[in-house]
């Protein structure tokens, strides 16, 4: 019985060639759109997850409120981690990292720069999942001077894996490390990783600061049975108790209406439900899971929803079918497992293609979204199982239509011709508005996302990062003063600054600010520059003067951006005033204030902009970054690169531009709206195909009505306007429901971004006129084709 339903159904599809094409591709196209969405929000879920004890990891943040600013931390103060596992019975370990910027590893005569490096407590191996090649991980970092590295940095400079007792010199504080451990390369999904793991007590910052100076990422490994909530609810007095000291008063800090609290954060939240301060890395965003999720699911809809129209329409034509075999004997249930069985053929062939186009796009939407997806054996284990749930679930439902209906005509009304029609018409256009609800729910997604990124390409950031060019490492010259100096005489060169602190970096040095008799501190940026820094990055004066080489006193002076002169209380008048830093020993440094600069965004523009301070002073993590003066930009690299190469024959000449290195704070952004172009796109197109489908079937069946009306003189407008208003009808339904929706859901993404562009109208106009004209350009090509064909042919049969 079941082959002789499949090889009827089999006969019937290849009898309408043009309704199974269309519905096999339309069909195809969303499921393999599906999937390759599906195996992107698979992999974002997975971060982290590669810990066996993942679920009981948590990272410890700070946040900080001083004077109406609040600010989020992901990290927290040095003695943090060592106080809350004394403190607390719930937690069983903990540990610190912090990274170890512009490290450079000596390998025979050359340096090479390595950017994965991190200072880290040995306890780390007890709480995270990293397995050891070779050394013992409960004492591999207990010494100074000691570094565990990965299999994949050990292969890079020893061409073997067994180097355990080998040293490696880091010529950034010319010290040499001896390898204790060996570790597998950690996996991608991480939101930290890291090829050196170097010994805390190696880091120049490892001091203890006080709890009020945050400087270190710090995780916490909980017991089984420990409640995450009711430990962080004793947090309140954990820190109170802690920020009472000596030199600061935290009763009288908080009674003011502020506070610095600790929180903290799941291990397999932090990717994509963290957006903090001082990240390890650029994590991701739930709500562009949720954004992905339901594009996959509105493009299975679309191509759902064409099934199930051509299905419906085509059925009409399928009466005379069901009134003879009817009469021939054949009863209800068979016919509905008849059509049930060509639905889910249909279906069927459609996965099998899916899977293929799947398979053959990866690569390309890998590189569109920055991934390493792959099929591998546990894919094919969840996907089988899900393909043929929604082969099933598909066929069944846009089969149901037809087989129900058509199974319950009385074959002799049927074969009467009393029944010229399928009174399906209503559910038809419910579908053709839910369809094209999704699609213009979809452009205005996609107008807005590249609206926001054009506002953040264009927006006035406080500084000029066009035109500058940013040498790196200039810290491994003898002499960095003389370099600049020969590339400043260049005429194509306007100015350059040696500083490795920079608005597109993620340098950054945390300090605790206070000012003249203000006994409490915060925390802010502290910048070390030389003079050319504010003219070469185009950032202007609100009050004061610029440093200035000439002037000696220049040394102990320093300039603040506004948000912290309002911090200070120097809102009114700051110049002259004074500010107040430790320096790494402790020791309060006492700095006049020589100038108040324009605040300018330094951090993502997700944020709000923070304190900062800068002080004239050499940075031992510098790079060279330098205005350069429009033109032959080839051949001014040139120059410097030889001038480079006079002074540092060994080290490699690397650059990069400023304004590239600030739009990769934004690639996340950007490959989201890539992909969400990308499969708006195919939306569309899928729409269209079984707009086009419905135009057809519909043309076809007022055959003889178009060529009635021709005979009697009306025109290819007349008629194509007849054909195409009720479809015209339907879309401005959808129009109207779709606008309210995307507009709520693209404003909730907005508020992610501190500084962003609202919605526009035209952006909603665009929409509703760009869904109008594919619906009428779709509808009106089988219009027309209907319009200008013969009306004797239709004709003849009456």
């Amino acid at each position: 019985m079941i082959r002789n339903f499949i090889k009827t159904a089999f006969r019937s599809l290849l009898k309408n060639k043009g309704f199974t094409l269309l519905n096999v591709m339309g069909l195809a196209l969303g499921l393999a759109a599906c999937l390759l969405i599906v195996f992107y929000i698979a992999d974002e879920l997975s971060y982290d997850r590669y810990n066996t004890r993942a679920d009981r990891i948590y990272r410890v943040n700070s946040d900080l409120k001083y004077n109406e600013l609040t600010t989020s931390y992901a990290i927290a103060a040095p003695p943090v981690a060592r106080a809350l596992k004394q403190s607390f019975p719930e937690i069983t370990e903990a540990a610190r990292l912090t990274p170890a910027p512009n490290v450079r590893v000596r390998k025979a005569n050359e340096n090479i720069q390595e950017y994965k490096v991190v200072y880290s407590d040995p306890s780390i191996f007890n709480i995270f999942t990293l397995p050891f090649i070779a050394g013992n991980p409960a004492t591999a970092l207990n010494e100074p001077n000691t570094v565990v590295i990965n299999e994949s940095t050990a292969k890079k400079y020893f061409g073997r894996t067994d180097v355990l007792g080998q040293m490696l010199t880091l010529s950034n504080d010319s010290l040499a490390y001896k390898i204790t451990g060996v570790m597998r390369d950690m996996p991608a999904q991480s939101h930290f990783n890291f090829d050196f793991f170097l010994s805390m007590t190696s880091s120049p910052n490892s001091r203890d600061n006080g709890f009020n100076h945050f400087n270190y990422q710090t995780y916490i490994l909980l017991k089984p049975s420990a409640d995450p909530q009711k430990l962080e609810a004793k947090f309140g007095s954990f820190m109170r108790q802690h920020l009472n000291t000596a030199t600061f008063n935290y009763n009288k800090f908080a009674g003011s209406g502020n506070f610095i609290r600790i929180n903290l954060t799941p291990l397999t939240a932090i990717h994509l439900h963290s957006n903090r301060q001082r990240e390890l890395g650029v994590n991701g965003d739930i709500g562009y899971i949720y954004i992905f999720g339901a594009i996959a699911l509105f493009i299975l809809l679309i191509a759902c929803i064409n099934f199930m129209n051509l299905s419906t329409a085509r059925s009409a034509n399928r009466a005379r079918e069901v009134g003879v075999r009817k009469v021939l004997g054949s009863s209800r249930a068979f016919l509905i497992y008849q059509f049930l069985s060509e639905s889910i053929l249909i279906t069927l062939f459609a996965a099998v293609v899916a899977v293929l186009l799947a398979w053959a796009l990866l690569h390309p939407f890998n590189q569109m979204s920055g991934k390493a997806l792959a099929v591998t054996c546990h894919t094919v284990i969840y996907l089988l199982p899900a393909l043929l749930g929604i082969v099933i679930i598909v066929g069944v439902i846009a089969g149901s239509y037809p087989a129900f209906v058509l199974s319950a005509f009385r074959p002799i009304n049927v074969l009467k011709g009393k029944l010229t029609g399928l009174k399906g018409g209503s559910l038809r256009s419910f579908l053709i508005v839910f369809q094209f609800t999704i699609t213009i729910f979809l452009i205005i997604g996609t107008l807005t996302i590249y609206n926001q990124l054009n506002y953040i390409r264009h927006k006035n950031l406080g500084f000029k990062r066009d035109h500058v060019l940013i040498v790196k490492n200039v810290n491994l010259l003898e002499d960095p003063k003389i370099l600049k100096a020969e590339i400043k005489q260049l005429p194509s060169v306007a100015n350059a600054t040696i500083t490795g602190f920079l608005p597109t970096s993620d340098n950054r040095q945390p300090a605790n600010l206070s000012g003249d008799g203000n006994t409490t501190s915060f925390m802010a940026e502290l910048w070390a520059i030389d003079a050319d820094y504010l003219n070469t990055m185009g950032m202007s004066l609100a009050a004061g003067r610029d440093f200035s080489e000439q002037m000696k006193t220049d040394s102990s002076g320093i300039i603040i951006n506004q948000t912290a002169a309002k911090m200070l209380g120097y809102s009114g008048d700051a110049i002259g005033k004074k500010v107040y830093y430790p320096d790494r020993s402790g020791r309060k440094i006492a700095c006049q204030v020589l100038a108040v600069v324009n605040d300018f965004n330094f951090n993502s523009l997700r944020d709000n902009i923070t304190p900062l301070a800068m002080v004239m002073a050499p940075d031992w993590r510098a790079s060279m970054s330098i205005r350069v003066k429009p033109g032959n930009l080839a051949a001014l690299i040139d120059q410097i690169g030889k001038k480079w190469n006079a002074v540092s024959p060994n080290q490699r000449f690397e650059y990069s531009f400023m304004d590239q290195d600030f739009d990769s704070l934004y690639r996340a952004e950007q490959r989201t709206g890539n992909i969400f172009l990308v499969f708006t796109v195919l939306a569309i197109f899928i729409a269209c195909l079984g707009l086009l489908g419905l135009a057809a079937y519909t043309a076809e069946q007022r055959n003889k009505e178009i060529s009635i009306r021709k005979v009697l003189g009306a025109s290819v407008t007349t008629i194509m306007a007849l054909l195409t208003k009720d479809f015209v009808k339907l879309v401005m339904i959808a129009i109207i429901i779709a606008s309210p929706l995307a507009w709520l859901a693209m404003q909730k993404w907005l508020q992610g971004f501190a500084y962003r562009q609202e919605i526009s109208w035209w952006i909603l106009l665009a929409a509703g006129l760009g869904s109008m004209a594919i619906a009428i350009v779709t509808v009106g090509f089988q219009s027309v084709k209907a319009a200008v064909a013969n009306p004797i042919k239709s004709l003849r049969s009456e």
